[in-house]
C-alpha cells in the first residue's frame, strides 16, 4: 500500500496503534484512500507525546492529513493528562437552568480551553459539540448532551462553537439526526426510534437548523428511525441529501460515525460499509476498531476509484485558521471553575 507522500487524501479516517507512529501505521496513512487520523484514550498518554505523535502524523503527507479526536468533556475526553478536563455537557445545562448567562459563558470557556489546548497540540478537529437532546434515559447518550430542551441545546452548542472557533478550531456536530432519543448504544446494537420525521424536525434537528452555517461538518447516528426510512442516516440519500442538505440547508462535509460499531453492520462487510457511506452522502469514512478491516476498505477504494470522489475541499474546509491567542490562559482558566463550582 506505499505510495507517493504528496499524493492527495481519501475519505478514511482510521486509528493508529499506540502513542507513535509503527511501520505498519506509517504505511497504512501513506494510501491514497486516507485522509486522516482519530485518536483515542490509547494514544493519548500526555499532552506532550499528543503534541510529539501529532507532528509525526502531520509530516508523513503533503497535504498533511486532518488529525481528530472526541474531546467532548465528561466521559469522553480522550486526552487527560496535561489538558483541562472539561465537565460532561449536560453540566452546562444545568447552570443555563439556574443562570442563563453563566451557563452561556460557561459553555463558550469551555469550547475554547478545549479547542486552544488542542490546537496548541497540533490536533486539527475534535468531534464536538454532541446536539442530541436527551428525551430518554440513556446511558450512551446521558450527560452527553447539554438539555432536553432542543432550543437549549442549540444555544448552548453554539456558545460551545464560538469558543472553539475563537481559538480556530471548526465544530463538528453530533450525531445527526439525534442519538436521544433511544436507549440503546450503537456500538453494540442497532438502536431503534420510532418517531415520525415532523416529530424530529420539531425536536432533535432543530439545533442542526438553529446553528446554520456554524458548524463546519456533522457527524451520522447510526439509528434506524423506522418510521422514516428502511436504512440508518450513514447509509440513507433521505436523511443525508434531502434532510440535510435541502431542508436543512447544511452543506459542509459530513463523518460517518465509526463503521466498525455494531450500529453499522447492516451494510455488510467493512468494504460494502465503506461503500454505501459514501454513495449515500458521507464525505468520510471512520474504521477506528480493526486494522485488518481498514485495509480491506482501503484496498476497496483503491480498486474502485470511480465510486468515490476525492475529498479536497472537504478537507480543507476543515483546517484550523488562526485563533485568538491569551497571555491570561491561567485566569481563564480560573475563572471558568469558578463559573462551574
Amino acid at each position: 500500500m506505499t505510495e507517493d507522500s504528496n499524493s492527495k487524501l481519501g475519505p478514511i479516517f482510521t486509528s493508529v496503534s499506540g502513542v507513535e507512529l509503527s511501520s505498519e501505521d506509517r504505511e497504512r496513512l501513506q494510501s491514497e484512500a486516507v485522509g486522516g487520523v482519530v485518536l483515542f484514550a490509547n494514544n493519548c498518554e500526555s499532552a506532550e507525546q499528543v503534541g510529539h505523535l501529532s507532528k509525526e502524523i502531520h509530516e508523513l503527507r503533503t497535504p498533511s492529513l486532518i488529525i481528530a479526536i472526541d474531546q467532548e468533556g465528561g466521559r469522553v475526553q480522550r486526552l487527560k493528562n496535561g489538558v483541562t478536563e472539561i465537565p460532561p455537557q449536560q453540566l452546562f445545562g444545568a447552570l443555563y437552568d439556574k443562570e442563563i448567562d453563566r451557563g452561556y459563558d460557561a459553555a463558550e470557556i469551555a469550547g475554547y480551553l478545549m479547542a486552544s489546548e488542542l490546537r496548541a497540540l497540533d490536533v486539527d478537529i475534535s468531534f464536538s459539540p454532541v446536539l442530541d437532546v436527551a428525551t430518554v434515559e440513556s446511558d450512551v447518550i446521558g450527560n452527553r448532551s447539554f438539555h432536553s430542551d432542543p432550543h437549549s441545546v442549540a444555544i448552548l452548542a453554539d456558545s460551545w462553537t464560538r469558543g472553539m472557533q475563537k481559538a480556530g478550531m471548526k465544530a463538528v456536530g453530533k450525531h445527526f439526526p439525534g442519538h436521544g432519543g433511544v436507549a440503546a448504544d450503537s456500538h453494540i446494537e442497532v438502536p431503534e426510534d420510532s418517531r415520525t420525521i415532523e416529530q424530529l424536525l420539531n425536536c432533535d434537528l432543530i439545533p442542526y437548523r438553529r446553528l446554520g452555517e456554524r458548524l463546519s461538518a456533522v457527524m451520522t447516528a447510526h439509528v434506524l428511525y423506522k418510521e422514516v426510512t428502511t436504512a440508518i442516516p450513514t447509509y440513507s440519500s433521505f436523511w443525508l441529501e434531502h434532510v440535510l442538505r435541502e431542508i436543512l440547508a447544511f452543506y459542509g462535509p459530513v463523518f460517518s460515525d465509526d463503521l466498525s460499531m455494531s450500529g453499522a453492520a447492516e451494510a455488510g462487510d467493512m468494504e460494502t460499509r465503506v461503500m454505501t457511506a459514501l454513495m449515500s452522502g458521507c464525505d468520510f469514512a471512520l474504521i477506528c476498531q480493526s486494522s485488518v478491516e481498514t485495509d480491506k476498505a482501503i484496498d476497496a477504494l483503491l480498486q474502485n476509484r470511480e465510486l468515490w470522489k476525492e475529498p479536497g475541499w472537504q478537507l480543507d474546509h476543515l483546517r484550523p485558521e488562526e485563533g485568538e491567542k491569551s497571555d491570561e490562559i491561567e485566569q481563564i482558566k480560573e475563572y471558568f471553575f469558578e463559573l462551574i463550582s
